[in-house]
């Protein structure tokens, strides 16, 4: 989780700051750095030397206590800061041209004209095609500062010549809500990937969308969101509350450090039956919002047991802009549970707990979960739950692995499902939008038919995977349905994919199911 930085540290003179913490410690390290610099046989890097030693240190504290050059710090916090400076486009690399998947909307590049489909052939008058460019190498010649021109040229199919376009970068949001649609008639779905800077208003808007068509429930999808912003999950949290209930609160190493944090009387959806998704991916600020919902019984929680994180961090910044990520608290569910999972054994060992829990059977197995009692605690109306090492869910999905095999995994692997998809959009995108003008008439009547599946299989040989009749019968139709919504994604957008993905989805599945359950009576919760 990541807080405000803490600039107040760059109002401390540097002279003030060594005389007010210098001590034995840090004179010891300064004379290293001398000898070092002066006596060592070889010439030494002694700034990087000061970054390592930096990275070891905190290393041995906590997990989350990390170093950070400006660079790296810059690259983490643009997906939670909301926005960057750049074109507008998503693309993708087929077949070593960059092809231009969706425009965002309202964004430079729709501005000028550029469409999905078309194929970027020059940057600045230089080839891109054909040159094994990468992922990153694109971003870095789109991005750039608001108001600055890059020139483009493309190939748009059906069009003779190169079509060039000058496009002036502009502020590009970085949404952090995949999709909101209403999963039936009653019922609004929202799936939230991290929390960042905007993820509240995003939130909001959504709401009132699902509102306007008559949302009366309402499930958060929080699977694989590993957080973000402490104040944007009190703020989320916020919306489904009523008024004056503890959310959160952190306490640090101090007498009277405890903080709490307690909901207002802004929320958009404080009655109406609420379903929270959480799995092995659900980290921090996903852990506060449904720790809140299911301490203060204001709805189920469903899926797996999530990360467990629950330590708080602090930013603080070095004169080079590089940074420390410091934890300085831990965080508590209103029932009082630290839901931050053991570290002692080390780093390696802590992130290596989700491949334990898997060999361990949790994913498949509920009954594989036991918790000691001196981790009990009680939700406001007296339900038993359990703290360290994360929220543990009223109802356990098993992880689905009966359509899984070795052939699956080999063409995600090698990424051909995207590959596929995309070059079969490219190849039929006039065909498909003639035939299913909206997103609606796709979902009644498109179905995967045997020729794109064969053209799947063909498509995958030709990346050296071999036909496998024991893999296409176990994962056929898992493959037949991943087609069908990366087409839909790549015409739509990712709302119009989760649509798809998620009818088959076991957790969204039994979450429609407990809507229409009297489990929301039977456990007296708030809705």
């Amino acid at each position: 989780m990541y807080l405000r930085l803490i600039a107040a540290l760059f109002l401390i003179p540097c002279s003030l700051f060594g005389q007010r913490y210098a001590n034995k410690e840090t004179e010891k390290f300064d004379y290293l750095l001398y000898f070092l610099n002066n006596n060592y046989v070889d010439s030494v890097n002694t700034h990087q030397l000061v970054e390592d030693g930096m990275r070891a240190m905190l290393k041995n504290l906590d997990p989350h206590s990390v170093y950070m050059t400006k660079e790296e710090l810059k690259e983490m916090d643009e997906p939670l800061v909301g926005n960057f400076d750049g074109v507008g486009i998503q693309f993708n690399i087929l077949e070593d041209t960059i092809v231009v998947v969706n425009t965002i909307v309202g964004g430079p590049s729709e501005k000028v004209g550029i469409l999905a489909g078309d194929k970027l052939v020059k940057i600045e008058g230089e080839s891109v095609a054909g040159i094994k460019i990468k992922n990153k190498d694109v971003i870095g010649k789109l991005r750039g500062n608001r108001g600055t021109v890059v020139n483009v040229s493309v190939h748009r199919r059906g069009v003779k010549n190169l079509i060039d376009y000058k496009i002036t970068r502009d502020k590009i949001p970085l949404t952090s809500i995949d999709a909101t649609y209403m999963a039936d008639s009653e019922t609004g779905y929202v799936k939230l990937s991290r929390f960042s800077a905007t993820s509240g208003t995003e939130f909001v808007e959504s709401l009132t969308k699902l509102k306007e068509k008559g949302m009366k429930n309402l499930i958060i999808d929080l699977t694989g969101n590993g957080g973000g912003y402490l104040q944007t999950a009190i703020d989320i949290a916020d919306n489904v509350l009523t008024e004056n209930n503890l959310v959160v609160y952190t306490k640090g190493r101090t007498e009277g450090s405890k903080v709490p944090y307690n909901s207002t009387s802004k929320g958009l959806f404080e009655k109406g039956k609420l379903i929270v998704l959480i799995d092995e991916g659900s980290a921090s600020a996903s852990e506060i919002v449904s720790g809140a919902v299911q301490d203060l019984d204001r709805g189920l929680i469903i899926g797996r047991r999530s990360f467990g994180k629950g330590l708080v961090q602090n930013s603080f910044p070095f004169p080079d802009g590089s940074a420390m990520r410091l934890t300085t608290a831990r965080y508590y569910t209103p029932s009082g549970r630290c839901i931050q999972k053991p570290y002692e054994e080390g780093v390696d060992d802590y992130y290596d707990d989700l491949n334990k829990r898997f060999k361990h059977g949790e994913f498949t197995n509920r009954d594989s979960i036991q918790f000691a009692d001196s981790l009990k605690f009680y939700t406001s109306g007296k339900r038993l739950v359990y703290g360290g090492g994360g929220i543990m869910p009223d109802i356990f999905i098993g992880l689905d692995t009966t359509e899984n095999s070795k052939y699956l995994t080999d063409v995600y692997r090698k990424g051909i499902f995207n590959k596929f998809t995309l070059k079969y959009v490219d190849q039929n995108r006039a065909d498909i939008k003639a035939k299913y003008p909206d997103f609606k008439s796709f979902k009644a009547n498109f179905v995967t038919s045997d020729a794109i599946f064969n053209e799947f299989i063909a498509a995958a040989e030709a990346d050296e995977i071999k036909r496998d009749e024991e893999g296409l019968a176990k994962s056929g139709v898992f493959i037949r349905r991943q087609i069908r919504a990366l087409i839909a994604n790549n015409i739509w957008g990712t709302n119009e994919y989760y649509e798809l993905i998620n009818e088959m989805n076991p957790i969204v599945k039994e979450a429609l199911v407990q809507m229409k359950s009297d489990n929301f009576k039977k456990l007296k919760l708030r809705y």
